[in-house]
């Protein structure tokens, strides 16, 4: 592999080593070592996770408000062609890695499939220990994957598939509690990171194609306790039910809550997506079916719902909504907004206000289509309600063509924003289309809800598919686009104070630096799997470091294993195995 020096060759030796030692011990934690790294370890203050040092990432997308943005500037657009591999380490597990590389005082944290987190030293490698979660009998989630973890004080929260949060002792890994959300037999399963605000720790649930009813659920950092839980689907009675037929619908309406919401310190509201309507075909469930395919906004003292943005009311396309608003202030027509911005699964990019946010009103400021969307014949100025034409609309015993695909114009991988620059950065795939004919299903828990079948193909005359592209947040207009080829794009996006944008996503393995401003490639390297997972900066004794981990599974391996079919041309492989790569410039 070109630019891996002997160091790195022996370090991802040693990596590899120390995981098949310990993936083959008792489901626990097991410590490899300590250093002098791990003894400095400082708890993660919440003024440190509202606050973080320029050479940490404590979050997800490192701050509360979603923007993928480090401001770090020692790799940037005139070196950045040096960037090399310093180490790699092997995870033990295949399927899909879309976690963070998480780096506190120079220790990075990882959650892979499997139920596993990984403590190691952010600048070597070295292994200082390992948990693994047993994973019950009768298990199936959809989705074998997890999204990270979260920090504070000296735990380390993670989601686990059996649908338990758990907390770990940052220094060895040990389990300090383990609280039940829901029954996985029934269809329920964590794939979501953690979000640690108020003191508490958010979690939201998976499992919208089996008839769940999606909700997101807050706990006592110390103690486990539940706090409280808003159910995305109202019962009976409560705000929004009357969106909803007058039968037992809501209780499988779906609603899943599989992303990460962000968060505003200053209000304490938090920003969460929440998914498709179960089963998929809306005429089974006549009405808007509040809160489906919506951001809502959540009181993170209480979880009320204090307001909602709904982007297309009685969903048939499975298009979830998940991806939370990134919170980014922006001007339009020469007028200050306290914006919310999201790059929706329905292929339209959304400017909202959220000034208003804990006063129950969401204001709309304006909506473009991104991708070919032909199923929004327009959307109205004032309330943001789009037009849905009929004929792109699936029903039970119904087939309807529409673009895009049940897959979206972008999934859940996060955008990132870049203050310089100005611009809002995302993957997309366009020029893919759907076929979707829905059927009765009846409901049996744990069993799969849909009531569909899907087929996909290419738009005439499409010549790529996977794109990367820049808006700028002041005009709402397309800066830039960078056409992949005839490739899904499923690479989340990290952005940085050097002028430069991280991001893999593509079939071809690769995973890319690009000119912030031009969208010039300046850098790629091969990485063993297609990189699906967000990418992080930091720094340790001076010296500015990308990680990212690399491991196709899931959604993205099923929609490229589709395009693969469709398109005569032959694909590269795309192979399966996490790895965690770490890049300095040399």
């Amino acid at each position: 592999m070109p630019g891996i020096s002997a160091r790195m060759r022996l370090l991802r030796g040693g990596a590899l080593i120390a995981s098949l030692v310990v993936a083959a011990a008792p489901a626990a934690a097991q410590a490899v070592f300590a250093d002098a790294t791990l003894e400095r370890y400082s708890p993660v203050t919440a003024d440190r996770l509202e606050n973080p040092d320029d050479g940490d990432w404590l979050t997800i997308r490192r701050t509360y408000n979603g923007w993928g943005y480090s401001p770090l500037a020692q790799i940037n657009t005139e070196n950045v062609s040096r960037l090399r591999p310093v180490w790699v380490a092997s995870t033990g597990e295949i399927d899909a890695h879309e976690a963070p590389p998480i780096v506190s005082d120079g220790v990075m944290f990882v959650a892979t499939p499997g139920s596993q987190v990984i403590a190691l030293n952010a600048a070597t490698g070295s292994i200082y220990w390992r948990y693994r979660r047993p994973i019950p009998e009768g298990i199936g989630p959809l989705h074998r994957t997890s999204r990270g973890i979260a920090l504070y004080e000296d735990k380390v929260y993670f989601a686990a598939a059996d649908a338990h949060l758990v907390a770990l002792s940052a220094r060895d890994g040990s389990e300090v509690w383990s609280a039940k959300i829901e029954e996985f037999s029934n269809g329920f399963y964590l794939t979501v990171a953690p979000l640690v605000a108020d003191g508490k720790v958010m979690v939201g649930i998976s499992g919208g194609e089996r008839g769940v009813r999606g909700f997101v659920a807050a706990f006592d950092a110390q103690s486990g306790e539940e706090v409280w839980r808003t159910y995305v689907i109202p019962a009976p009675g409560e705000p929004g039910s009357e969106s909803w037929p007058d039968d037992d619908s809501w209780r499988t309406g779906g609603g899943p809550t599989w992303v990460t919401g962000n968060y505003d310190p200053e209000t304490n509201l938090l920003y969460w997506g929440t998914g498709n309507g179960s089963p998929w075909m809306g005429d089974q469930r006549p009405g808007d079916n509040l809160y489906t395919s919506s951001t809502l906004v959540l009181d993170a003292a209480t979880g009320e719902i204090r307001s909602h943005f709904q982007y297309h009311p009685n969903d048939s396309w499975d298009w979830d909504e998940n991806s939370p608003p990134l919170l980014i202030d922006f001007e339009r027509d020469g007028r200050p907004v306290q914006g919310l911005v999201n790059v929706a699964r329905n292929g339209y990019l959304w400017f909202l206000d959220r000034a208003e946010a804990g006063k129950g009103r969401i204001g709309f400021v304006g909506a473009s289509p991104y991708v070919l969307q032909d199923v929004f014949r327009s959307i109205d100025p004032v309330t943001g309600r789009p037009d849905v034409d009929p004929d792109r609309k699936p029903g039970t015993g119904k087939t309807s063509d529409h673009c895009p695909s049940i897959w979206g114009g972008k999934n859940w991988p996060p955008a990132a924003f870049n203050p310089n620059t100005r611009m809002i950065y995302f993957p997309a795939n366009n020029n893919l289309c759907g076929r979707t004919t829905g059927r009765e299903v009846e409901y049996i828990p744990g069993s799969i809800f849909t009531g569909a079948s899907i087929d996909m193909y290419l738009a005439p005359g499409a010549e790529h598919v996977g794109e990367v592209q820049a808006w700028n947040v002041d005009t709402g207009e397309k800066v830039w686009t960078r056409a992949m080829g005839m490739t899904g794009n499923w690479g989340p996006m990290l952005t940085t104070a050097g002028g430069l944008v991280f991001s893999g996503g593509t079939n071809d393995r690769m995973f890319r630096a690009f000119d912030a401003m031009t969208g010039d490639i300046l850098w790629e390297f091969p990485t063993n799997s297609v990189v699906t997972a967000p990418a992080s900066s930091f720094m340790v004794d001076g010296r500015q470091y990308i990680a990212v981990m690399s491991g196709i599974g899931t959604d993205a391996r099923s929609m490229q294993a589709r395009l693969n079919n469709i398109w005569p041309g032959e694909a590269p492989p795309q192979p399966e195995g996490g790895v965690i790569w770490v890049f300095a410039v040399e």
